[in-house]
């Protein structure tokens, strides 16, 4: 005799948007006996996690009746997106790949969402990048484009637009940067301490505030020293590795050239580092070399590269925090992160003679 088949009508029901319509807060919380701003408060992913009876409850009650929290229906009550847009020169450049995750990891801890735009660091590339992200409905802008002399910041602001710049600044916006003088300042001090006088600088572009205050470091270390900048030793570059090579062979075929050189940023270091390498020249044994930024390869390289680390998390958190929050009164509007110095083997005492 064959086993009794169960009646189909016994058969809990699955419940799909086509015959049942989607679960709501009120629902849940008639359900778990509790007010519906406490299901939503318990419910919100964005807030720490409950652990008392109550949230329990509430989170199993949820589970059985599949409620299923609606981020856009929420974002339309707050009039917010919940998301944040980054605008960056290009994420080829990892200083920039590694400020958006840091930025993105700063977001999502405060229940927000990063997404990026690349410009390749053109300004008229930076205004259509962030008008697209806008037109998308983004709460905020973080920019990493700010140039010398650009007034996109002042139309942002004149249109009512939440922005903080980052790395770069304009010394007026909401701004979270590094002590790039002081970053300048400690690489060349560095290289001042190990006997060295002639030391060149690999400048960077001067539109960007980041290398005009690692210039200016390097300038203030160097006249606390009464070492005497000699002509043509200061050459400016963009930040990508072949004008970091080009740059160094130029301040090699000096007719005194400098026995350390500084690079304001490190993928100009490892175009220097291959440049001199070309050249014949050993570092550090006839030549030393110091980078900005500390990206990972650096430790890597064959000669390690001294560099100077700068506290990307940091920063990245001052940002989200000013763009989120607002600065704690004028002094607040720029907030500086101290960078650190890495000593490693690509520098030493200069050679004799």
């Amino acid at each position: 005799m064959p086993p009794e088949q169960p009646d189909p009508r016994d058969r809990p029901a699955v419940l799909t948007h086509q015959n049942h319509p989607r679960v709501t807060l009120h629902e849940v919380a008639a359900a778990a006996g509790v007010s519906k701003s406490t299901v939503s408060r318990i419910l919100d992913e964005r807030l720490p996690r409950s652990s008392s009876e109550t949230a329990r409850r509430v989170r199993e009650v949820a589970a059985t009746l599949g409620y299923i929290r609606d981020d856009a229906a929420a974002s339309l009550r707050r009039g917010k997106t919940m998301t944040i847009g980054v605008v960056v020169p290009r994420l080829t450049d990892t200083v920039m790949a590694m400020m958006y995750e840091e930025l993105a990891q700063a977001a999502a801890r405060n229940g927000q969402f990063a997404i990026v735009a690349t410009t390749g660091d053109a300004p008229r590339a930076d205004r259509a990048a962030a008008q697209t992200l806008l037109q998308r409905g983004v709460d905020g802008l973080v920019l990493a484009t700010a140039r010398s002399g650009d007034d996109f910041p002042d139309e942002l602001a004149a249109r009512g637009v939440p922005f903080v710049l980052t790395l770069r600044t304009d010394g007026r916006s909401l701004s979270s940067v590094a002590d790039d003088r002081l970053g300048g300042y400690l690489a060349t001090r560095h290289l001042l301490d190990l006997g060295h006088r002639r030391i060149g600088v690999i400048a960077g572009p001067g539109y960007a505030s980041s290398s005009r205050g690692r210039v200016s470091g390097y300038r203030q270390a160097m006249a606390e020293a009464g070492a005497t900048i000699a002509s043509g030793w200061e050459i400016e570059s963009s930040f990508g590795i072949e004008s970091g090579a080009e740059a160094a062979a130029t301040l090699m075929a000096a007719a005194v050239p400098p026995t350390a050189l500084f690079a304001v940023n490190d993928n100009t270091a490892i175009g220097a580092l291959s440049a001199l390498h070309r050249l014949g020249l050993s570092v550090p044994d006839d030549i030393s070399l110091v980078g900005y930024n500390d990206i990972p390869i650096v430790s890597r390289l064959p000669t390690p590269l001294t560099s100077v680390r700068v506290p990307f998390e940091q920063i990245a958190t001052a940002a989200l925090e000013l763009l989120l929050r607002g600065p704690m009164g004028e002094a607040d509007r720029i907030r500086i992160a101290a960078p650190s110095l890495i000593p490693r083997r690509s520098t030493a005492r200069p050679p004799r003679g």
